[in-house]
């Protein structure tokens, strides 16, 4: 193929490219709200309502649907629509078993203490403020950025962003919690253990910390999971 045909052949998916782009800022427009609570795991999403409310058309809105499907996200239900997606106990021991994966192998090479230590113990002290006002869901804000700050010592934007797209599902796992102080408020003390021996740059300390504290968040939310069924059920 010569450059004048690669050139128009280009051209003709111009606006093809542009649909895509403008798919993906409303899927991370959505992805937000999603991670907020702003749509909860169960909600049935109005195209109309979002179109209307974004300025963007309906089959813009579809693709941006579909990119989040992709996220295990949403949800489309044949004759029904799409809907956000509720996770399953599958999800949250896949979600934690990513989470073992990345979070311990940021943090076991540290032989010294991180250069983003500041960065890292301010979502720490946030944590703190939302506790002492009562914010849980602020407070879970500033859990997860603890979390991503740790990833973020791998230094590697791949899995940064592997992480990004695990948090908005993590909230949705989060929602299931019908008391978020029950769940959030129990982490925070842990959250100032690690910082110590981060500090030191003690990594083997700073790991097992870490693991016995994923191990534990993992079986509150299958607990969790598991009343919530049961009442479901009428047990």
């Amino acid at each position: 193929m010569d450059t004048d045909e690669s050139r128009l052949g280009l051209e003709a998916d111009r606006g093809l490219l542009s649909r895509t782009s403008t798919a993906e800022r409303v899927a991370g427009v959505l992805r937000t709200r999603i991670a907020e609570g702003f749509f909860l795991p169960g909600g049935r999403l109005s195209e109309q309502d979002i179109g209307t409310a974004l300025g963007v058309s309906r089959n813009t809105l579809r693709e941006s649907f579909r990119l989040l499907t992709h996220e295990r996200l949403l949800t489309h239900e044949l004759n029904r629509g799409v809907f956000v997606r509720v996770p399953t106990v599958a999800d949250v021991r896949d979600i934690y078993r990513v989470r073992k994966l990345v979070e311990c192998a940021a943090v076991r090479g540290i032989t010294e203490r991180p250069a983003s230590f500041a960065r890292i113990a301010a979502t720490v002290a946030d944590g703190d403020a939302a506790a002492a006002g009562g914010r849980w869901q602020d407070l879970g804000t500033a859990n997860i950025r603890f979390h991503s700050e740790l990833v973020g010592l791998t230094g590697s934007e791949r899995i940064v962003e592997l992480m990004q797209g695990l948090t908005a599902e993590l909230r949705l796992v989060f929602h299931v919690m019908a008391d978020p102080r029950r769940f959030h408020e129990r982490y925070l003390p842990r959250n100032h253990e690690i910082l110590r021996p981060l500090a030191e740059g003690d990594g083997a300390a700073t790991e097992k910390l870490l693991a016995g504290y994923l191990d534990d968040a993992e079986a509150q939310l299958v607990e969790a999971y598991s009343e919530r069924s049961a009442e479901a059920a009428g047990v």
